[in-house]
């Protein structure tokens, strides 16, 4: 699955994961504009963040 494709508030990991620790877990945030990219969160530290891609390909349907 993409980027685009999950709705605001979407948790996924970056890699293919069964079974993830609560800081392999990702939150999909807001499109940035300037930065042409979606914002996302870290679901165990919040001040932990990154921008991806559209495009770029996320895990979902894990155990958490």
């Amino acid at each position: 699955m993409k980027v685009k494709d999950l709705k605001k508030g979407d948790f996924f990991t970056k890699k293919q994961i069964e079974e993830p620790a609560d800081n392999q877990v990702w939150i999909r945030g807001d499109y940035i504009r300037t930065e042409k990219k979606y914002e996302c969160t870290n679901f165990d530290d919040a001040n932990r963040y990154c921008y991806l891609p559209a495009g770029k390909e996320v895990f979902t349907g894990f155990t958490f």
